[in-house]
Parts: C-alpha cells; structure tokens; sequence
C-alpha cells in the first residue's frame, strides 16, 4: 500500500548527533509528500517541528516547508539549542486547515541530539580490542555512526563490520572495548551535550594510511565518513603508531604526522582542529635493539608533537594494563578514556581547573650526586609531587660517545625533579632516555596530583 502524508527522503536519520557551532545547529530536510487519489483537496503544505523525546515539549514549533514541483519539499531548521534529545515531526497540511495536531501523518526521526563529533582514527587500540569482561554500558546522548553508515546508541564493539558500507576499515577480526564509550561519558557528564562518535580506525594501519602524501586510503575513508555526517566535528581521537615502529618509519614519525594533521586540518576547514593523542602502551614481543629503539622514537615523536603543534595532545599510557601482548584491557581502556576525556575538558572546553597533562621531561644536565656523576632531570606539568613506586626499577638509561652508561639507581630529589646516579662520569654528547623500550618498567615516577605516569622520552641531550 502506497504511504501517505510527508515523507522524509533526505536528512539525519535516527540516533544522529549535529555538530553544534555557537552552541546551535542546523538541521536540513527534505522528502516528498503524497495522498490517496480518492482524496479530495485543493492545497497542500508540509510542516516540520522539533519536540524532546523525553517529554514531547515542543524545542522548535511547525515550520512550513518549501514546496517543489512533482510534491517534492525541502527545509532547513535553524538555530536548533545544543541538547536533546530530539525528535522530528512532519505532517501534510491540507487546505489550510489550522489543527495541525490533525493534520496527515508524516515521518519521524528519534533521538537525534545537537552536540559535538569527534572522529575515532588509528590502528587497534582506537578500533578497540579490549578482551574480558567488562561494565561500560550505552547511555542515552552518546551515540555512534556505525560501518553500516546508519547512526545508534553507541555500545560497544564499535568497529565491528555488521553490514558495512566502509570495507576500507573493515576489522579482520571481531574486535572488543574500546575507550571512547568512556570518553563521551565523561564528556556528557561534564559539558552537558548529546556525544557523536564516529569510528574509522583500522588494526593494524600505518600512518602512511592516514596522510594523502602516502598511500591515503584511510585519510579518504574518514574524510567520506566526516562528510556523511555533515562535514564538521569538533575534533580527532588518535590511537596509532605500532606499526610505525621500524627504523625508517620511526625516524621519521613526527615529521609525517605533522604533515597528516595539516591535511586534515586544511580538508575540514578548520586550522586549529583539536587532536587528541596517546602515547603508545607497551608491547610484550620479544625486544630487539631495533625494536626498542623504534618504539622509542615514535613515543618521543607523540611527546613532541604535543609540544611543537598546537592544539596537539597527549596522555600516556604505559600504566595501563593489557589483554594480550598489545592491546589495552577494557580495564586499561577506561582509564585512557577518561584521560582523553579531561585533556578535552581542559584543552577544547577551557575547564582551566582539569589538570589533564602528564610530567613531561623539561631538561636534562649534569649534576653530581653524593661526589658521584649523575644527571638531574626536571619535568613539567606536575600538579602535585612526582612519586616513586619502585625507585630501583631500571626506568631510565643513559649513553654517550663510548657506549651505554650504567644507571646504578635514580631518586626524586625535588616536587618535580630526579637525579640519575651514573657508574661512571659521561664522556662527549651525552643522550637520556626514560621509559623508551617496548616493554619498559611497570614502576613509572608518577604525579601525585594525577597519578598519571611520567611521558616516555628518547634520545634527550643532556646540557
């Protein structure tokens, strides 16, 4: 049987968030109507309104639509308050009859919020592969846009391939928990609108997948995804680097991820689009030299990438346990979701009481030590005191001209700073690393006020 009344063709489905700007957003439809041909009627006229889905009261009364020839329409709602949810309401007027509440019935769309997006991009641990157990339930306002291309109540795995329509991010395996159903909490919690999430990580992918200056593939497929879901977000969440982590691709990490944010930055339209990073957790492999000097390298090229490019952010990670060799647990994912979420309150929502970076090493100089060589190291971004778990746990490492120095223990020696005490004195360029190999200790110097860990850092000179 033929429907009737006005028909939604075009527009956000159900469970959609907007982009907000300015604490609005704009909502266009468009569709066709249609009556029985025993009905009789001189005019016609579709209108569209915006109730709460909570409490049906009414956010937006009925506008009239543009009306098109072959009984097509169109309309673009304005002004729409950040919040919700919503839903959508059409109905067919005919003849100018007043009572709207008996107009012909029309579509609806359910549960749609104005808010804010934000992209999931990287390898595995943004696909998430959290195994176990675990209690990160959907909440109403925190919605994703799954690989089906149709949005819903986001509840995890959030990259699995049900029906996908985006078989360039299609996971070869089922994947698990991610960290970004907590992340959107807590940003509900906080900021006090709905969430978009929407997923284009990939397992296993390079950064060369991610920047049109090399391969691209995934690069295009987020930038199609952005696009399907109104073309604006309010900012990227960025998991990646394992796959980087040889020796060509490590040295040049932070140049080239450099250049994939300026790409995406200058695709959306938007120069200071916030990204949010974390620094690689650790990897169970067997360590070679190569090895650990790759994963150092891309952990020191997210550690300075924060540094040199603004709006670049950083948590780290190394603290976080692990459900297989390399992937976080969802108990891990939790804890880097909440991380991400309070470097978006205190970086992208100016909550200036959020402290929400790690210790981040400063300098590094010589400096005796009960007569005996030694290095002081001073850190930045300490909110409380820098704390020691297991102060004789091998975290740093020192070289110089005539190979690796010995580190015969380190202690903290100030708010925020820790001597190194040397098994013999330095002789040329001299270069300190912390926390840089692939499995490094699990007793990391921690900020009292957070207890987050120290950033791990590769190859610092010391003055």
């Amino acid at each position: 049987m033929k429907q009737i009344g006005a028909i939604i063709r075009q527009g956000p489905r159900h469970w959609a968030i907007i982009q907000q700007e300015n604490g609005f957003g704009n909502i266009a439809l468009s569709g066709t109507w249609a009556m029985r041909e025993e009905d009789e009627f001189n005019a016609a006229q579709v209108y569209v309104r915006v109730v709460g889905e909570e409490d049906g009261r009414e956010v937006l009364a009925w506008q009239p639509a543009a009306m098109q020839p072959g009984r097509a329409w169109s309309i673009t709602l304005h002004a729409i308050a950040q919040g919700g949810l919503y839903r959508l309401e059409t109905c067919l007027q005919l003849d100018g009859n007043p009572a709207l509440e008996w107009a012909v019935r029309g579509d609806m769309v359910h549960h749609i919020g104005v808010g804010d997006l934000w992209v999931i991009a990287g390898q595995s641990n943004a696909a998430g592969y959290g195994k176990g157990p675990f209690r990160d339930a959907p909440e109403l306002g925190i919605h994703l846009l799954r690989n089906n291309g149709e949005w819903d109540l986001a509840s995890h795995p959030f990259n699995e391939s049900t029906a996908s329509i985006h078989y360039e991010n299609r996971e070869w395996a089922n994947p698990g928990h991610s960290p970004f159903l907590a992340f959107g909490k807590l940003l509900r919690k906080e900021v006090g609108v709905p969430v978009g999430l929407l997923q284009t990580a990939l397992g296993g992918s390079p950064l060369k997948a991610w920047s049109p200056d090399e391969d691209g593939v995934l690069y295009r497929n987020m930038m199609s995804i952005i696009q399907s879901a109104g073309g604006k977000v309010r900012g990227i969440l960025w998991y990646q680097g394992c796959s980087d982590c040889t020796p060509a691709d490590s040295s040049s990490y932070l140049e080239r991820f450099g250049s994939a944010v300026r790409h995406w930055r200058r695709e959306l339209n938007d120069a200071s689009l916030p990204v949010l990073t974390v620094q690689l957790n650790r990897c169970t492999d067997a360590p070679t030299e190569d090895a650990d000097r790759s994963w150092g390298r891309v952990r020191e090229a997210q550690r300075q990438a924060a540094l040199a490019i603004p709006d670049v952010h950083v948590v780290p990670a190394l603290d976080c346990p692990l459900s297989d060799g390399i992937h976080n647990s969802p108990a891990g994912n939790m804890i880097i979701g909440e991380r991400m979420g309070k470097a978006a309150l205190a970086h992208v929502y100016g909550r200036a009481a959020v402290h929400a970076e790690a210790p981040c090493l400063a300098s590094a100089a010589f400096a005796e030590t009960e007569g005996l060589p030694g290095i002081r190291l001073r850190f930045a971004n300490v909110s409380g005191y820098l704390l020691a778990i297991g102060p004789v746990s091998p975290v740093f490492s020192v070289e110089d001209r005539d190979g690796e120095i010995a580190v015969d223990g380190w202690q903290i020696t100030g708010r925020s700073e820790i001597t190194l005490k040397l098994a013999r004195a330095a002789e040329g360029d001299t270069l300190v690393h912390g926390a840089y190999r692939m499995n490094p200790s699990s007793f990391l110097p921690l900020d009292s006020g957070t207890y987050m860990p120290i950033l791990a850092f590769y190859g610092q000179p010391v003055a």
